[in-house]
């Protein structure tokens, strides 16, 4: 018992059993879970897809008994070139005196019916008076008309003379050489001119022969394995068509079972029905081969899993020993401990780092007392920082004065001006100030700009809303821009013009255009300008509107920073955009 404790507290048996049974379990259950779901998903897919598919093809079926029997109607309908048909002329004498169907001759008739469909092969129209044959056929081979079996297929017309008469699948003997299979469609030409009589007056009866083909244009895009079963019955059981053969005993004994799906759909047309027989077995073949594979593969994995899982433990064992034997080490006071050896994994690396650390705790050590000096060189200089802008403001004020002294009240705002730029500038605060700070910074920089180019060039201000002076602005944003539109638009042009400065509110945005009359610049200039804002690898503090461009980016966002318009002989147009923030908002760092 004490050894199994003590087996149980070592890190290679903990970090076998998780890893086992970290790895196994969710592995089977995972495995065993989607094989169950994806097997249910297939076979509810595959029984429902037959099922639609058994539908449709009943629906396909039915359609094809109407539109032959439209066919067959043509005798009265005279829908076709050339037909017409007149319900006062008898087609008694029509047919037995003319030998005409619809005034169009008996034989041109029946090529108007083998030409109707690619699946009709033949047409035959005997007269009712003298029981003379017509017929009309696409076979090459010899007609043998005795072996054409009339009394057969006029059985049904006898019974119900004024329906359509479909005789089951059989082989065109009638034809010499050929073992084609058929169906073929009977109706009677009733002379339906005068007035009605309980018993037709049957004036002749039309057949065609359509071949069993039209069934398999049918079932072609139906997939059901090798041993799939297709059966089109009549509501007597007679077999129309089969892709196994016409054994009608077979149909009538295969039922569904644990071994065959049986699908069957209704075909009104001739009461009868669509039956699919698919053997379970190959239906999900795939799915019992992709099962086994499923199998194979965890027990597969599940022994991969536990050799790599004993291999792995004992490989990360050895040197996190060694890591640890050296921290007991240092520990207990000795600090010139190093591990020599160790590999380039995550535990080489916790070595790497522990040798560092040693090293680092040395000098350190060495190296508090120099720090500490440093530390006192640098409030110092600080103090000597706050020193020597005071001083520099209070050489300024005196100039000031003795300018005012002298009468000389140009040079003292110049001086003022000044002085109040290099407090503005030279004050370490907050980088944003509010929209008046900075527009009473933009009003002392220009006005030496003024005085020294003799009141050439203009500023105009305009604040569409007095809030917006109490929105928060990047510090030293707009001099800049101003600067470069005294520099490269108003100088060039000779050094007269205006400048314009709008601030407004656009939705949740504030936007500060700076408007000058200056020479502007071309399509390529610009594009190469906008290029230079875009460009990581321009130098910022060569730059000012990409400067300016990248500290509002970097402190709003992407959708903020600078944009710029221009043209030749017109003028530069620079936007610049920030979110409307308040002084709460920027000191919350929202």
């Amino acid at each position: 018992m004490r050894s199994f404790r003590r087996l149980w507290q070592s890190v290679f048996v903990k970090f076998s059993a998780s890893f086992l049974l970290v790895g196994l379990v969710p592995l089977i259950a995972l495995s065993i879970f989607s094989l169950q779901t994806f097997s249910s998903h297939v076979q509810r897919f595959t029984v429902n897809n037959l099922q639609q598919m058994s539908l449709y093809m009943s629906y396909n079926v039915n359609n094809l008994f109407s539109d032959y029997d439209e066919i067959s109607k043509l005798m009265y309908t005279g829908r076709y070139e050339g037909g017409t048909i007149n319900t006062w002329v008898s087609q008694t004498v029509n047919v037995n005196e003319e030998e005409k169907i619809n005034n169009t001759s008996i034989d041109s008739f029946l090529k108007i019916i083998v030409s109707s469909d690619k699946y009709i092969r033949s047409a035959y129209f005997v007269r009712a008076s003298d029981h003379k044959l017509y017929y009309q056929t696409k076979e090459t081979t010899a007609f043998t008309a005795e072996r054409l079996p009339l009394g057969e297929w006029m059985a049904p017309l006898h019974e119900q003379p004024n329906r359509l008469a479909i005789i089951p699948t059989h082989d065109d003997l009638y034809y010499r050489g050929t073992a084609r299979k058929v169906i073929t469609f009977g109706r009677n030409l009733i002379d339906i001119s005068g007035n009605l009589q309980p018993d037709p007056k049957i004036v002749g009866t039309l057949f065609f022969d359509v071949d069993v083909a039209a069934f398999d244009n049918l079932f072609n895009g139906l997939d059901l394995g090798a041993n799939g079963e297709i059966y089109v019955l009549d509501g007597r059981r007679r077999v129309f068509f089969s892709n196994t053969g016409y054994d009608e005993d077979f149909v009538l004994a295969g039922g569904e079972s644990d071994h065959h799906l049986v699908y069957r759909e209704s075909v009104p047309y001739i009461n009868g029905q669509v039956v699919l027989r698919i053997p379970r077995r190959d239906l999900f073949e795939q799915l019992t081969t992709t099962r086994s594979a499923v199998y194979v593969a965890i027990v597969f994995c599940t022994l991969v899993i536990m050799v790599m899982g004993m291999w792995f433990s004992k490989r990360l064992l050895a040197p996190i020993q060694n890591v640890l034997q050296h921290m007991l080490k240092v520990e207990s006071g000795n600090l010139n401990t190093k591990i020599e050896r160790y590999g380039r994994d995550e535990i080489g690396r916790l070595a790497h780092s522990f040798n560092r650390m040693v090293e680092r705790l040395n000098e350190f050590i060495n190296e508090a007392y120099v720090a500490q000096i440093k530390q006192k060189q640098a409030e110092l200089n600080a103090l000597k920082s706050q020193i020597r802008p005071h001083y520099l403001y209070n050489t300024l004020e005196v100039i000031r004065m003795n300018a005012v002294y002298k009468d000389d009240e140009e040079v003292a705002e110049m001086i003022r001006s000044l002085s109040n730029q290099l407090k503005y500038v030279i004050d370490y605060g907050e980088d944003w100030v509010t929209v008046r700070q900075e527009l009473d910074h933009l009003e002392d920089y220009f006005y030496i700009i003024r005085v020294r180019y003799d009141n050439r060039i203009q500023l105009q201000v305009q604040v569409k809303d007095e809030r917006l002076f109490n929105v928060m602005i990047l510090k030293l944003s707009l001099q800049p821009i101003v600067e470069n539109a005294v520099q490269h638009g108003l100088l060039p042009k000779g050094g007269k013009g205006a400048i314009d400065v709008m601030l407004e509110q656009q939705d949740d945005r504030l936007v500060v255009t700076v408007r000058d009359d200056g020479v502007g610049m071309g399509a390529e200039k610009l594009a190469e300008l906008k290029a230079n804002l875009l460009d990581a690898r321009t130098p910022a503090a060569k730059v000012g509107l990409k400067n300016v461009h990248e500290r509002i980016r970097s402190a709003c966002g992407k959708p903020y920073g600078v944009d710029i318009e221009s043209k030749i002989g017109v003028g530069t147009c620079i936007r610049l955009t920030y979110p409307v923030r308040h002084l709460k908002d920027t000191a919350q760092g929202t």
